[in-house]
């Protein structure tokens, strides 16, 4: 069972680096609306990226839940916090 902890966490902390990255590219995309509102390419690419967020979101909460499932003792709980 710490096979799938570690499993898990690694998919946990790998998501939480691709949120990151998402959230700064969906700050780009708002940034770049206040100068361009009526560019429905940048609209079409903003959907997309809260669409992934929210993806994300979903693959930690799960791998969050699997974490707690295994019942790690290694899990720092700032770790799993959103």
């Amino acid at each position: 069972m710490k096979d799938f902890c570690k499993l898990y966490q690694s998919q946990y902390k790998k998501a939480k680096e691709t949120l990151d990255m998402l959230e700064k590219q969906r700050d780009q995309i708002d940034l770049n609306l206040h100068s361009n509102p009526s560019c429905s390419t940048l609209h079409k690419e903003l959907r997309t990226v809260n669409l992934n967020i929210k993806i994300t979101e979903n693959e930690m909460e799960h791998a969050e839940s699997a974490i707690i499932k295994y019942g790690s003792e290694t899990v720092d709980e700032t770790e799993l916090m959103l």
